[in-house]
């Protein structure tokens, strides 16, 4: 198990990069997901705003929004405790931040989608593994949210996790909850998860 420090340490990692080092990552990261079958072929897409030192998606929403697809971002569950509700999102819509801090659009406003009906969800990590084990800020609010995705063991959404090449590590361990990555994008490349 990957301690609070440890957690710690990473995100400090993602942040210590530079400006123009996070925008060179988040150019490669685009054109790598912006030819792959996966993403040509998704009409409804989950992707984030990039906070913390993530890597930033906005050039694929850009992509994928003129590409006619429909883009949703994470909403805070109002009443659930730690799920999220996914709403729709292009460069017009009206932002508010979240208890953390995060620009979401306003949930009264919001054309809201039910994960399960997205093609693919984009989803921000702390830490990820080759077998698809992903470790978030440590809330578990994707975990919570995708826990159908477990019972029923679907296919879809397919969910990739985006990262700096610098977040990988040898082994993160799971809890039963943890739902896994089928995906993982760096600025570098596609890893395809192989579970152990």
């Amino acid at each position: 198990m990957i301690s609070g420090d440890t957690r710690q340490q990473l995100r400090a990692k993602r942040r210590g990069l530079t400006s123009d080092q996070q925008q060179r990552c988040a150019d490669q990261l685009a054109a790598i997901i912006s030819k792959e079958d996966f993403f040509l072929r998704a009409k409804r897409i989950g992707i984030y705003l990039a906070n913390d030192g993530e890597i930033d998606p906005s050039i694929l929403t850009d992509i994928a929004l003129k590409a006619g697809k429909s883009c949703f971002l994470p909403i805070l569950h109002p009443l659930k405790i730690n799920r999220l509700y996914f709403g729709q999102y292009d460069r017009q819509t009206e932002l508010q931040p979240n208890r953390f801090g995060i620009p979401e659009p306003r949930l009264e406003r919001a054309k809201v989608a039910p994960a399960w009906s997205l093609d693919i969800i984009f989803m921000p990590l702390v830490a990820f593994d080759r077998q698809g084990h992903r470790m978030g800020m440590g809330g578990g609010f994707y975990d919570r949210t995708l826990a159908f995705m477990n019972q029923s063991k679907r296919l879809k959404p397919k969910l990739v996790g985006l990262a700096h090449g610098c977040q990988e590590v040898t082994s993160l361990s799971q809890q039963s909850w943890d739902i896994p990555l089928h995906l993982i994008a760096t600025d570098h490349e596609i890893i395809c998860a192989k579970p152990k």
